[in-house]
């Protein structure tokens, strides 16, 4: 694994031990860089959920980076700024993973698959809807409360804004799958699986991108999962929902032609 820093600042640096660290203060933005043992058929930017109040960087980041090495895909794991911490403004995720596209804009030319769980599932939807001259075979989004959240749109409808002000208003910004906001409408091919009884991030956020794709023509592939729980990842494997990096492996496969 190798370090590359996106930003001025001072290392990142995780409380706990592997494989459960966190990072709590994101100190700049980095890449993590996992490269496929084989020649690579593609590249992945993969996205950590935390509630933009943190990052999962193992669970999260570093597996699925590793899965991916697994299925011949470079993987770089993104550690991001957070929304209103340490005077970050409400963008910084946003801002953070254009530094990272510009970055792998850089490389020999490979297709790019964007991939994020939990709110990193929503970064990695607000990365899919911007522009690069790379090509995007497409985004892997599990369990990521990709427009719910926003204060139009909220599931359930009157729950409270999320603290700090800046990652609600991050929300607002960017809901990703709302038929009537087309700036948050993906440029690329979209996997999705979701816990079906996930209280935590209610399956509404799914069923809007679906609403969506089918008034705008979208392409979207969507897993439910009954005994799904939020937070499965890679590590839950007690339903039926241990199938979804099988179903998500040979998604990418066929977008990037296997």
């Amino acid at each position: 694994m190798t370090v590359i820093a996106l930003s001025d600042g001072a290392p990142n640096t995780f409380d706990g031990t592997a494989p459960d660290r966190v990072c709590c203060r994101p100190t700049r933005a980095e890449l993590h860089a996992f490269p496929s043992p084989t020649p690579a058929r593609g590249r992945a930017l993969v996205y950590a959920g935390g509630g933009y109040l943190r990052l999962i960087h193992d669970k999260e980041g570093v597996e699925i980076a590793q899965w991916l090495n697994t299925l011949g895909l470079d993987a770089y794991v993104l550690v991001h700024r957070l929304p209103g911490q340490d005077g970050h403004p409400f963008d910084t995720a946003l801002q953070d993973g254009l530094c990272a596209l510009a970055h792998l804009a850089a490389l020999p030319p490979l297709p790019l698959l964007h991939v994020g769980l939990s709110s990193g599932g929503h970064l990695a939807g607000v990365m899919a809807c911007q522009p690069t001259p790379m090509t995007v075979a497409g985004a892997v989004i599990a369990y990521a409360p990709l427009n719910a959240n926003h204060r139009d749109h909220k599931a359930p409808r009157g729950k409270p804004d999320y603290p700090p002000p800046e990652k609600q208003a991050f929300y607002d910004a960017w809901p990703i799958g709302i038929a009537g906001e087309p700036h948050g409408l993906p440029r690329c091919p979209v996997f999705l699986a979701y816990a079906l009884h996930d209280t935590v991030v209610p399956v509404d956020h799914a069923l809007n991108l679906l609403k969506a794709a089918q008034a705008h023509g979208l392409d979207v592939e969507a897993h439910l999962f009954p005994q799904a729980e939020h937070g499965f990842a890679l590590r839950q494997r007690g339903g039926t929902h241990d199938q979804w990096p099988t179903l998500a492996a040979r998604w990418m496969g066929d977008r990037l032609g296997r």
